[in-house]
């Protein structure tokens, strides 16, 4: 009898906990336009969804029926599966930035596409393709041209962070248009960096795991989200959050410890238990009075399938997040 209610109770478990993971999706991203939740997410195209309650989720058009023309020249093997969009709303319009690459190589591309409006029915919905924003290239770089977000600070410049592996994660000032980079070496800071077993070279990302930068404003600091360790490997996912914060946007980011992330420093914020192999890819942000993380998890129960994860963030007394999956 004991084993029957055991069982019963697993499965009602495993039932609860796929309830609030209705989709599955891969590095999703959210914003709000009216009264409807979009999410863009990786996938072919790039996948969208559109909810008006951020529970059930309805799915819309790939913003590239069609790979972007540029994106063979880059990585000759392209199928139009794009990574990690990031989507924000800027002079009018609405900005999605999105990475072209090759797996475990730096042979990658973060590309720029904008719309007037993210309601399909508009006349005034198109997506406009703008082409490389920045570029990695193999034996050149050794930092990756993936997983873009951009934020806006106190000054009003507006700021892309991203990477992946390699040498760190980086932040450098985009052009008053959003369009470009700006060169000058004075707009470029490596904001996160893990030790390395071994020599890296221009063939190999290395072993210092991190990636998918995420910068969040609070109660004046600058959070920096960062995912450690390995994603996308079914029940070998290793994928945790950690976070660190600045007063300055360029850093350094210290976490609990005051240990900077640029020296390997980064609190944990979550990570994977019994259900769920692995955590990651998150995205921040505040919806009416509330803030909420937004990020996808390995499901035990379905083979590591990416399943949606949206949470709300309570703050300790020190100004840290904290955020729970149980």
């Amino acid at each position: 009898m004991k084993s029957i209610i055991l069982a019963v109770t697993l499965t009602l478990g495993a039932i609860l906990s796929l309830m609030a993971q209705t989709i599955s999706v891969h590095d999703p991203v959210m914003i709000k336009e009216g009264d409807t939740y979009y999410l863009f997410c990786t996938g072919r195209g790039i996948a969208v969804w559109a909810s008006d309650d951020m529970e059930n989720w309805e799915r819309q058009d790939a913003v590239f029926p069609e790979p972007p023309t540029w994106a063979k020249e880059v990585v000759p093997d392209f199928r139009n599966h794009i990574w990690a969009p990031d989507i924000s709303y800027h002079q009018g319009k609405y900005y999605l930035y999105y990475s072209v690459s090759s797996f475990a190589k730096n042979t990658s591309a973060i590309g720029l596409a904008t719309n007037k409006t993210l309601d399909s029915d508009s006349p005034d919905f198109k997506w406009i393709d703008h082409g490389i924003v920045i570029e990695s290239v193999p034996g050149r770089d050794m930092w990756n041209a993936i997983d873009p977000n951009i934020i806006t600070d106190e000054e009003g410049d507006n700021w892309m962070t991203f990477g992946s592996f390699w040498e760190g994660l980086k932040l450098v000032r985009l052009s008053e248009d959003l369009l470009s980079v700006q060169n000058g070496p004075e707009d470029w800071y490596t904001l996160v960096r893990r030790k390395r077993t071994f020599e890296l070279d221009e063939r190999d990302p290395g072993d210092a795991a991190a990636e998918a930068p995420f910068i969040f404003k609070k109660n004046g600091y600058y959070y920096l989200f960062v995912s450690f360790d390995l994603c996308c490997r079914g029940e070998k996912s290793t994928y945790k959050m950690v976070v660190g914060r600045s007063k300055n946007i360029k850093g350094p980011y210290l976490d609990r410890e005051g240990i900077s992330m640029y020296n390997g420093g980064g609190s944990l914020l979550l990570e994977g238990n019994d259900n769920w192999y692995g955590v990651g890819h998150n995205s921040t942000y505040t919806f009416g009075d509330k803030d909420y993380l937004v990020f996808h998890g390995y499901d035990a129960q379905e083979n590591g399938r990416p399943r949606l994860f949206i949470k709300s963030i309570s703050w300790d007394d020190e100004g840290w997040p904290m955020v729970s999956i149980n």
